[in-house]
């Protein structure tokens, strides 16, 4: 089935971050069905892709166990933490606190 080729397809990297000693891993990605471990979606009010309406759906979705936290950043489009206007200082203020929000997600959960 499809939605075992990834875990399987992920087996032999696995095996070689342990054989480095490496015990934990973090992934940023996309969740096709029930969210059943921690996840930070940071979306961008003016995504035509993943519109808010969309990404608040996170919430859910996920387990009620599940730590989970949707945030929307004002005054973005689809992209804006990688595809940004370096000169426009708000656009890279809210693209540094996209990254550090990143940061501080897998440092929570990924130990």
């Amino acid at each position: 089935m499809l939605q075992d080729k990834g875990a399987e397809d992920a087996k032999p990297i696995i095996s070689y971050l342990k054989s480095k000693g490496i015990s934990a891993i973090g992934a940023a990605g996309f969740c096709w069905g029930e969210v059943k471990v921690p996840i930070a979606v940071l979306g961008a009010e003016f995504d035509k892709i993943s519109p808010p309406e969309l990404v608040k759906q996170f919430k859910d979705a996920a387990s009620p166990e599940v730590d989970i936290r949707v945030k929307i950043f004002d005054g973005c489009a689809h992209g804006w933490t990688v595809r940004y206007d370096v000169e426009d200082a708000a656009v890279v203020k809210r693209a540094e606190e996209a990254h550090q929000d990143l940061l501080d997600w897998f440092n929570k959960y990924v130990k």
